[in-house]
Formats: C-alpha cells, sequence, structure tokens
C-alpha cells in the first residue's frame, strides 16, 4: 500500500458563512485504490499559496510512501530544509495529509480511526457551540447585544448544549495585546450576566478572546467576570507568550484555555511546563495532525490539563476531532458549528451524528465520512482574503468597538 495520488479542494461555504471564508481538503489515493480525506487548517498564506505548499509536502516526503508510516513522514517534514522546529505552514499541510492517511488505514482494515488509536475511551464527546445569530436576529448588532446572545444561549441549552462560548470583548489586532476599553469589559461582563440569567446552572460559559489583551489587561478583564464562573479564559494574551499567559493564569479563578493557533508539541510543551493553560485546544489541521496531537494530549495528561479540540473549520477536521477525542481520557469537549452545521453536514452526507448536546463516534471505516466532491467543487473559493484576517485598526477608546463573528462570507 503506497500513496500514489493528491487532489486538493478549496471549498466556500455559503452565506452566513460559519467555519471561515474557505476550508482546504486533501484526497489522497493509494496505488491500490483507496481514498482518505483530511483537512488543513492553516491560513498564514493565501488558498493557492497553501495549495502549492501542500503539493511540495506530499511529493517530498509522502508519495510512494506506506501511509502507515506516519511517524517517519512526520519527522521528514518537521526536518524539512533543516528546521526540526514547528513551522506552521509546512505543519499544516502536513496535518491535512496525515488526516488523510488514517482515513485510509481505517478503511484498508474496515475499522473506524479511534480503533486503531487505543480504542474507543469515550462513548460520546460532550460539545459546545459558539453563540450564532438567529434567524430573526440583526446579524451586525448580534455580536455586541447581550440580549440576542442571551436569547440563543437559552435556545442552545434546549436543544442540548451544555456549553456555550461567545466573545464580545472588542478586537483583536494585529498589533497584539492592548489594555481594553472600559466599555469592552463591561460589555462583557453584560453578556456574562444575561447568558449566565438565561441558562442557569444548565451550561457552562467559555469567554472567547483572541489574544488581543496585555497582561494587566487580560487580568482586569478576568477579574470582572469571575463571578459568572466561567468555564474558560480563552487565548486572553498573544498565544506565543507563554509566561504572559502564565501571569493571567495565576491571577485569574477562571481557567484559561489555549492552543487554537499553536502547533506541533514543541510549541503545546512550553504551555504545559509553565503551567499557563488548564484546558489545551489544539486545531487537528495545523497541529500535526492525529498523531502528533495523541502525544499533545498524552503529555497534557501528565499535567492534569483537558482537551477541548478547537473547530473553526470544515467537517473533515472536525471528524478527526472526533475520532481523537473518543480516544482520550482527558478529553473536556469538543467543538462543533452549532449542530454539526447544515453546510458541513451535507458535503460529508450526514454523515456524523450529533444527539442530545454530544457527538458520537462513528462506527464506519476510516473516518467514518462520505465526502460529496460534486458539492465541493461547486462551492470553489474565489475572493482574496485569508481564512481568518486581523484588524489592522487599534482598539477605540472614544466609541464602541463593533465586531462582526468569524470571517463569515459575503451576504447573498
Amino acid at each position: 500500500m503506497k500513496l500514489q495520488e493528491l487532489e486538493i479542494f478549496i471549498v466556500a461555504p455559503p452565506a452566513p458563512g460559519w467555519g471561515g471564508r474557505y476550508w482546504i481538503f486533501t484526497k489522497l489515493t493509494t496505488a491500490c485504490g483507496i481514498t482518505g480525506y483530511g483537512e488543513c487548517y492553516a491560513s498564514s498564506v493565501g488558498p493557492e499559496a497553501m495549495e502549492a505548499v501542500i503539493k511540495d509536502v506530499f511529493t517530498r516526503h509522502m508519495q510512494g510512501e506506506n501511509p502507515e508510516n506516519i511517524e517517519l513522514m512526520f519527522r521528514r517534514a518537521y526536518s524539512s530544509g533543516f528546521t526540526q522546529r514547528p513551522d506552521l505552514t509546512v505543519i499544516g499541510a502536513f496535518s491535512g495529509l496525515e488526516i488523510a492517511c488514517w482515513d485510509i488505514l481505517g478503511k484498508a482494515r474496515e475499522r473506524p480511526v479511534w480503533a486503531l488509536l487505543g480504542g474507543k475511551m469515550n462513548e460520546r464527546l460532550r460539545s459546545y457551540t459558539y453563540l450564532y445569530p438567529l434567524p430573526h436576529h440583526d446579524t451586525e448588532t448580534f455580536w455586541t447585544s447581550p440580549e440576542m446572545a442571551a436569547e440563543t444561549a437559552a435556545g442552545m441549552v434546549a436543544q442540548g448544549f451544555t456549553a456555550v462560548k461567545f466573545d464580545p470583548a472588542g478586537p483583536y489586532t494585529l498589533r497584539g495585546g492592548h489594555m481594553p476599553s472600559m466599555s469592552d469589559i463591561n460589555r462583557t461582563v453584560a453578556f456574562c450576566k444575561a447568558i449566565r440569567e438565561a441558562v442557569g446552572d444548565k451550561a457552562d460559559l467559555l469567554v472567547g478572546t483572541h489574544g488581543q489583551f496585555s497582561t494587566a489587561g487580560a487580568i482586569r478583564l478576568g477579574k470582572a467576570l469571575e463571578p459568572y464562573q466561567p468555564l474558560w479564559f480563552e487565548e486572553p494574551v498573544p498565544p506565543d507568550n507563554v509566561g504572559a499567559m502564565a501571569k493571567v493564569a495565576n491571577a485569574c479563578a477562571i481557567p484559561v484555555a489555549t492552543g487554537e493557533r499553536l502547533t506541533t508539541k514543541s510549541e503545546f510543551a512550553p504551555v504545559l511546563r509553565a503551567g499557563a493553560a488548564a484546558i489545551l485546544q489544539p486545531a487537528l489541521g495545523r497541529s500535526g495532525g492525529i498523531w502528533e496531537t495523541k502525544k499533545i494530549a498524552a503529555m497534557a495528561e501528565v499535567y492534569n490539563v483537558q482537551m477541548a479540540p478547537h473547530l473553526y473549520a470544515g467537517p473533515v477536521e472536525f471528524a478527526a476531532n472526533i475520532h481523537f477525542g473518543a480516544s482520550i481520557p482527558n478529553l473536556l469537549m469538543v467543538e462543533t458549528i452549532q449542530t454539526g452545521g447544515a453546510f458541513h453536514m451535507a458535503l460529508i452526507k450526514h454523515s456524523l451524528t450529533w444527539e442530545n448536546g454530544y457527538v458520537l463516534p462513528p462506527s464506519a471505516p476510516g473516518l467514518g465520512i462520505g465526502f460529496d466532491e460534486d458539492l465541493a467543487r461547486a462551492h470553489p473559493y474565489t475572493g482574496a482574503d485569508l481564512h481568518l484576517e486581523m484588524q489592522e485598526a487599534p482598539c477605540n477608546y472614544s466609541e464602541e468597538n463593533r465586531f462582526e463573528g468569524g470571517a463569515p462570507a459575503p451576504k447573498d
């Protein structure tokens, strides 16, 4: 069994575009005709440039290789160009290809991927979702409205969710950490108050930020939120500053979560050593793939740290998260796009099951998903923006910081 062919799909989800402006899927085919699908979550270069990187990583390190030799192929990619250090773009490309290898291996053995990772530790996986606008909400004002957020939260809890995430704390900018405005602090407090009143003790509150605060600013915000007992304070400071994140973790009673922008165990290990986070959130399409992220989970287990794999991408990374999560003992929960996402689920032919707040690990071989190639080809990405982008303008201290969540597609 040898890897022979690669095909790449760059897919733009239709409006409102939850999950990013585009998704990058890989399809690998072996010489004996077995196919596997993966997904890359790397967004530091445009999709055409990323496609070239994926092709280079495949032809240079993987083509002609047995898909079983994941460790060998990872070491080739990790060492490429005399590096042996985490390279977001190269490892992001490898991650999507590696996930496809696991899909192939499961299909070849007629077993789900979780069965190849040590078996099923978790029969079902607790899930959480961001709060997205309801059909009657104004999408421009939703992101700064505690009342709308609370209404959505109540609806999610009624469906079975036991945790919801929101991020009203102002802009994330390319300037690095800033001090939040008092209005941003007050707005975030208002969100926590309104959502807590709407859901009571039936759901955990997950406060998202995107590394936008200075250390002192993050502590100020965290202290203001403590009365509402959030389950986590996500990326309170830029993710490359482990020491600053540890200071926030030590100063606030809210558990710190981080990891969606980190890649490989080499970047997660310092977080654990410093006690900078209680929850790790690797994105499997960026962190090195399923096998590398299993190593990250094993390290976290030693430090009594839980895993909550990140998802702001497409459904193939979602499937990888589920198999990973099913196989580890220190899983907290997995992220979903609502109850799976309408376009997400259509793209994988509704082959994953969300039920009463939980995701059920599939029993079909490989990742256990179908993949609608015709639907993928019918939604090509034609824009120039990246999957996600940061604001260039600084925090506004005299007027409200307004922003629209995520990276929704242009409205029809």
